[in-house]
């Protein structure tokens, strides 16, 4: 395994990240603990995880996934050799079960109780808030349109001094963002730096050869500032194994059971699916690794959260990171990108 640490910290993660929003549907508590113990012994110490899974969210399946975790860290007492980190749901349609105060004080402090009391353990070690309260282009929208009715109000100082509170309690030990945008990114380093309060470590966004918006504004914040990638979703939901071009996907495959998450397969996504998966064969490659490892060696990424919904996938998965492109392959990768940009935003 290879390792980095979290931005301005000196907590060691491996370069691969074990996803987990499949336990709890996709997945049972049996086979999300098989998946555990193998990342652990394969040298996966980091682990990604959020209130509101197990995906889709749903009332049934809100909070499943941290009490599997929890309940094999009580199992296993391994809490101490992973490093852990969690989210707080922001308000959606989708997620009207779980609150509807967004990131206010109250809600702050009690996703992060029930996280723990879930997880079972003291402290989670990094927390992140999973999508911006205000209206902007993320999960999907390809362009910002400003909507002028936008009851939001700028909270940014607010939510950084809640959670620098919770940290000083001990339950959380660093902050991050996800399914942010370049202002918002700005705004909550510019609050922490002016106001002396927490600094957002990571943003975790998606990021995969159908899917490279990261690279415009982002990468840029992310390099001078210090803010590192967690890249989800480098598989686009499987398509990138090339198991939905071949034929190959089993009843079970993500795809097949959650078909809304479509924008991994309309026309573009799969013409450009073809031609990633020629340059692999060519290169005696599995088309998996190979979008794996353009994703792990970018200098943004912190680290790559690979998900699996049965340990060959998994094994296949943490192998990428022994898997080098050489400038030929990743100028290929660039020729089809070229012509096919951003097909999955």
């Amino acid at each position: 395994m290879k390792y980095t640490t979290l931005p301005n910290t000196n907590i060691k993660v491996s370069k691969i990240c074990l996803g987990t929003m499949t336990w709890g549907n996709q997945n049972s508590q049996e086979e999300g603990f098989a998946q555990m113990d193998y990342a652990l012994d394969r040298g996966v110490n980091f682990w990604d995880t959020a209130e509101m899974y197990a995906v889709p969210a749903s009332p049934e399946t809100y909070g499943s996934t941290e009490t599997i975790i929890g309940n094999w860290f009580a199992k296993t007492g391994n809490r101490d050799k992973v490093i852990l980190a969690s989210k707080i749901a922001g308000n959606g349609d989708y997620t009207a079960h779980i609150r509807t105060n967004g990131f206010a004080p109250e809600a702050l402090k009690e996703a992060v109780n029930n996280s723990l009391k879930r997880l079972q353990t003291d402290y989670i070690d990094l927390y992140q808030l999973h999508w911006p309260e205000r209206e902007t282009n993320y999960f999907g929208v390809r362009d910002y349109k400003h909507n002028t009715n936008d009851a939001w109000e700028d909270n940014f100082n607010e939510v950084l001094n809640t959670l620098d509170g919770i940290i000083k309690e001990g339950k959380i030990r660093n902050v991050g963002i996800s399914n942010e945008k370049a202002w918002g990114t700005m705004r909550y380093l510019e609050e922490s730096k002016k106001h002396n309060l927490p600094r957002m470590a990571t943003i975790q966004n998606p990021y995969s050869l159908l899917c490279r918006t990261f690279e415009g504004d982002l990468a840029e914040v992310s390099i001078r500032e210090n803010i590192g990638l967690l890249a989800y979703s480098p598989m686009a939901f499987g398509v990138l194994s090339g198991k939905y071009i071949k034929g190959t996907a089993a009843d079970n495959a993500r795809l097949k059971l959650f078909p809304r998450f479509g924008r991994y397969t309309n026309p573009q996504a799969t013409e450009a699916t073809k031609k990633y998966l020629k340059i692999a064969e060519d290169n005696n490659m599995t088309l998996a690794q190979m979008s794996l490892a353009f994703v792990t060696q970018q200098p943004f990424v912190t680290s790559n959260i690979i998900g699996a919904t049965n340990l060959e996938q998994l094994k296949e998965n943490i192998d990428s990171v022994d898997v080098v492109l050489s400038d030929a392959v990743l100028t290929q990768i660039n020729e089809v990108h070229d012509v096919i940009p951003n097909p999955a935003p």
